[in-house]
């Protein structure tokens, strides 16, 4: 029977890991291209102010979703770089949450935020087994 240790080898947390960088390089270029329609999917109005910041958010996700793709593929552990992708995660699941609990998203948007902070704990665990590798 496969353990809890086994689901979270640093490899297969790093394959997990470069799945959710990847998902996040697309969403955040889908939501820079086309804001209003990621907008509408989260119940939130479209406005060119909304819009024109929610591109802006989308382009941050897809320089974070970079960095921490890269960092993943880079021939020497980048536990810095993981690091603040990993608080990135936080920093957009509370971003969410508050954004539904104010009324701007709906209640769908949680599902997003949920995400988020599923991907920034494993995020920060994969740093945690990174972090001092000699």
């Amino acid at each position: 029977m496969t353990g809890i240790k086994d689901l979270l080898s640093k490899e297969m947390l790093r394959k997990a890991l470069l799945l959710i960088s990847a998902a996040t390089v697309v969403s955040g270029l889908v939501q820079l291209i086309a804001p209003g329609f990621v907008l509408k999917l989260i119940g939130a109005e479209v406005t060119p102010t909304s819009s024109h910041f929610f591109g802006i958010v989308g382009m941050f996700m897809t320089l974070f979703g970079g960095l921490l793709l890269q960092a993943l593929f880079a021939k020497a552990p980048q536990p810095i770089a993981v690091f603040w992708c990993g608080l990135q995660k936080f920093g957009a699941a509370v971003a969410v949450t508050l954004g539904v609990m104010r009324g701007v998203f709906s209640w769908l948007a949680l599902g997003v935020a949920g995400f988020d902070l599923f991907s920034g704990v494993l995020i920060l665990i994969y740093w945690f087994m990174i972090r001092k590798t000699p």
